[in-house]
This record gives C-alpha cells, sequence and structure tokens, in this order.
C-alpha cells in the first residue's frame, strides 16, 4: 500500500481567503473593500518580515479576481481557476522569484509575455516576490511597463526590505506593510492546529513556540512541526526546551538570585556550566532579559499572566522575588542588560564579556542612584546653612587680594575658566602697578640713585602710620619697579 505523502503544517494550514489571514486586519478589509467596489489597482507592494502572510494573501488576492463569482472577497475556491491556483497550476498567474531572475534579459521577456491578454482567466497576475533582488536594468524595464501597465494585468510585488525598491516602483504601487503577528494571535493558531491534529501541548509551551517565532507565523508552525517530529504528539515543556536550546527557568531564577544578592563570585562557576551544558550565550542572555522583564512586569502589574502566560507555581515565585526589589531597581537591572545586548551579540569573547556583564551587575546593590546622591549632597534642610556659611568664609580667605592678585573673590565663572582668571587677575596686578607707578616713577637724576627704591618705600610707610612695612611687599615692588622702568 503507497503510503500517503506527508504534507507540512505550514503549508497544509495555509489561509485559502482573507477571513484566514492572521493578524493582518489592515490588509484584508482594505483589498475585501476594494474588491467588492470594483477598485482594482494595478500594482500591489506587498512588504514585511518573513512568514507573515505576503506570498499568501498574494494568492488569495488573485483567487478574488478570477473567480467565477468574482471580483470577489470571498473567492470560493471550489471553482477550476481558484483550484488551479491553489495547486500552482493557473497558466494566468505567474509566480516569478526576484532572487533567481534578477537579470534585465529576464525583465524584457515578461515585458514581451504581458503583451498579449489572459488565455482562461479574467486577470493575468504577475508575483514577483523577493523583488528588491532584481538589478537596477530590471527594475528600469518594468518601470516602462507599470506607466504603461495593460488593463487587464495587475502586479504585485512582494518584498522583506522595502527600502532597497527604487521610489519610481513605489510610487505606482498601492503599498501594504505587513506587521508581526502578535503572540496572542500566534498561540491562538497553534492551539487550532494542535486541536485539529490531535496533538498535546501546555499553553506555556505554546507560548514558547510564539516566542521563539518572533512574530512569524510560518516560523511558529515549522517549530511545531519539529517539535512533532522530536517528541510525538504528545510535547511536554521540557521537549520544547530541549529542541529550541532554551535554559531551564529554575537556573534564570538562580542567576537573579546570585545577582540580587552580590554574589560575584558565583558568576564564573554558572557561566562554566552554561557552557558544558551546550547552550548558547546569546540565546541566554535573551531569555535574561526576558526574565528580569517579567519581574518588572510582576512588580508592576496585579496580574502579568494576562500578558505572559506562566504555571502558577513561576507566577508565585515571580511575585515573590520582585516584592523584595522597587520597580527602580529592576528598572536599572533591566536597562543595564539591554545595553550590552549588541556589544555581547559581536564580541570576539563572548564568554568573557558575559561574565564582566554579570559581575557588574552584582556590584549595582553598592551603587548609590542619582537622585539618592543628589539628596545625600544637598544634606538636610535644617543643615544646610551652616556647611554653607563655614564654607563662604574659607571662600573669601582664600581669594584674598594679597594672595590671588584679585581686588575680590572671583565670580563662578571665573573659577571654571582658568584662563579667563588668569587674564582677569593679570589686569587687576597691571592696574595696580600703573598706580603705583605715578607715585614712585623716579627723574632721570634718580635713576643713576641706588638708594631711590628704599628711599620711596621708606617715604610711603612714614606717611602711612599704623601700616606695617609688609616684607611681601617690598619684595613684590623690586621685582615689577625695573620692568616698569624698561618701558619708561
Amino acid at each position: 500500500m503507497k503510503k500517503e505523502k506527508y504534507e507540512i503544517l505550514a503549508r497544509k494550514y495555509r489561509p485559502k481567503s482573507f477571513e484566514e489571514v492572521v493578524g493582518q486586519k489592515h490588509v484584508v478589509q482594505t483589498l475585501s473593500n476594494a474588491l467588492r467596489l470594483g477598485k482594482i489597482g494595478q500594482a500591489y507592494l506587498f512588504s514585511g518580515m518573513r512568514g507573515i502572510g505576503k506570498t499568501t494573501v498574494a494568492r488569495i488576492l488573485a483567487k478574488a479576481l478570477n473567480c467565477v463569482y468574482g471580483p470577489t472577497p470571498t473567492p470560493c475556491n471550489e471553482c477550476e481557476f481558484c483550484q488551479a491556483i491553489t495547486k500552482d497550476r493557473a497558466i494566468d498567474v505567474l509566480e516569478i522569484d526576484g532572487a533567481a531572475s534578477r537579470r534585465v534579459e529576464e525583465a524584457r521577456d515578461l515585458r514581451e509575455g504581458l503583451q498579449y491578454q489572459p488565455l482562461h482567466s479574467r486577470y493575468k497576475v504577475v508575483i514577483i516576490d523577493e523583488v528588491h533582488m532584481l538589478t537596477p536594468e530590471a527594475f528600469a524595464t518594468l518601470l516602462k511597463i507599470l506607466e504603461e501597465p495593460p488593463s487587464q494585468i495587475v502586479f504585485i510585488f512582494a518584498t522583506t526590505e522595502a527600502h532597497k525598491v527604487p521610489k519610481t516602483i513605489v510610487s505606482r504601487c498601492q503599498h501594504f506593510e505587513f506587521k508581526r503577528i502578535s503572540q496572542k494571535d500566534i498561540v491562538k493558531h497553534l492551539a487550532y492546529i494542535a486541536h485539529e491534529e490531535k496533538i498535546s501541548i501546555s499553553q506555556e509551551g505554546l507560548f514558547l513556540i510564539a516566542e521563539a517565532a518572533e512574530g512569524s507565523l510560518r516560523d511558529a508552525e515549522s517549530i511545531l512541526d519539529k517539535a512533532v517530529s522530536f517528541a510525538g504528539n504528545n510535547i511536554s515543556l521540557d521537549d520544547l526546551r530541549v529542541l529550541l536550546g532554551t535554559v531551564p527557568q529554575k537556573l534564570l531564577f538562580e542567576v537573579s538570585k546570585i545577582i540580587f544578592n552580590g554574589e560575584a563570585g558565583e558568576v564564573f562557576s554558572l557561566v562554566d556550566k552554561l557552557v558544558e551544558s551546550g547552550y548558547e550565550l546569546i540565546n541566554f542572555y535573551h531569555q535574561l532579559i526576558q526574565h528580569f522583564r517579567k519581574l518588572l512586569l510582576a512588580k508592576s502589574l496585579a496580574n502579568f499572566q494576562d500578558i505572559i502566560p506562566v504555571n502558577e507555581e513561576e507566577y508565585q515565585r515571580y511575585r515573590k522575588e520582585a516584592s523584595d526589589l522597587s520597580g527602580e531597581e529592576l528598572l536599572r537591572y533591566l536597562n543595564a542588560l539591554l545595553k550590552e545586548e549588541g556589544p555581547l551579540k559581536y564580541s570576539f569573547q563572548p564568554r568573557i564579556y558575559l561574565e564582566t556583564i554579570l559581575v557588574k551587575l552584582c556590584h549595582f546593590g553598592r551603587l548609590v542612584a542619582l537622585e539618592d546622591l543628589i539628596k545625600t549632597l544637598a544634606g538636610e534642610e535644617g543643615a544646610k546653612s551652616g556647611p554653607l556659611e563655614a564654607y563662604s568664609g574659607e571662600r573669601e580667605k582664600s581669594f584674598s587680594p594679597s594672595r590671588t592678585g584679585f581686588s575680590h573673590p572671583p565670580s563662578p565663572g571665573d573659577l571654571t575658566s582658568p584662563g579667563k582668571a588668569q587674564r582677569k587677575g593679570k589686569r587687576n596686578q597691571t592696574f595696580s602697578l600703573e598706580r603705583e607707578s605715578e607715585k614712585v616713577m623716579p627723574t632721570p637724576a634718580e635713576k643713576q640713585d641706588d638708594t631711590f627704591l628704599e628711599k620711596k618705600h621708606e617715604k610711603a610707610d612714614s606717611q602711612q602710620p599704623g601700616l606695617e612695612k609688609s616684607s611681601h611687599q617690598v619684595e613684590v615692588n623690586k621685582e615689577t619697579t625695573p620692568a616698569i622702568h624698561s618701558f619708561s
């Protein structure tokens, strides 16, 4: 007996109508209304990440245009045209791989073939996947077709990198941006498949698959397919963790406990355990970020199980661990982890870099938050005046004119700009020297008298009784007076 050929889940459960498309309501609604109103465009551009329904929607649109009951937003999937498109046998629906058929010669052949009317269908539909891979010459040929498109031809372009498509092409298309599929929608769709295929898997297991798929429904279906091959129709959470290479939850709690207790010495043995167990360090790091996110959710929300499904035991453990920390502390840990994610990914020594990150996190408890530091420096309101007054008195003493050359204590701007303070000090000193020179400037005859300076200083002191002659002032005058002579 011939064994029936196995059909992978991604193909078996591929949507055949707009109603079955998952997570792209804005695209489905717009196209359905356009078909209902008869407003069919000449060219469409579908962009977005892999595995979110771009090519699938393109095929459904081809069915909707050529169904015997169409154009209609609800193709029957039973008529000859719908069946031919489903089985990839439709003559008037051309599906081209832009990566393989990217040369200008192939674009010219396409242009020649489009001169003829559809053979059997209402519309000739041209689907070009990965259109951004075409050469500039091929784009130029394609542009000429789009400028003067035949009335019975509809182009549908699909790409994962819309920014690489020339603006001249984009401006002639109706551009639809496909979104990542939410984890809730992926879990719901996987639960439907599991029910139809009689696969036993927990809600947490479905969420683990959805998390690993990162918004791609096709990736999620492929992971489920692989899990069935690995564990049969009874898939446990441990089976999925082994298959996906994810770290057990208890190990993540062990890491966070080491960090919160500041046990930096335990970090090295823990990382060694990860390496010996064969875990990818970057995957472990991604899980650690998600682990701290769950702690933050447990601290911030009354019930975070609505956002991330976890079993009751893990839920209570997250609540207990988060209760010992403030939301600000958890946010600091999470921000620090996110900041180092990129450098760790591209590090030549990921193990050493990971150990460094975890040791830093262990010392976070000893660091003082900026807000607390500001409060500490400012001090209590009643204790502010004493230290400030003492500081002001010391400041006035340290900036006396005789020691610094300033006629008054410098302003904050003088203190923060050394160059400015020096210039101001020199300027004040020059002015004082000029005033002094007016009093003691010698005549030409007196210049010959070696005792001139001494006599003048004695005369000045005798005219100001009560002021003792400062040896410091005499030294300054002896040093500066010859400079005045040189300019006279």
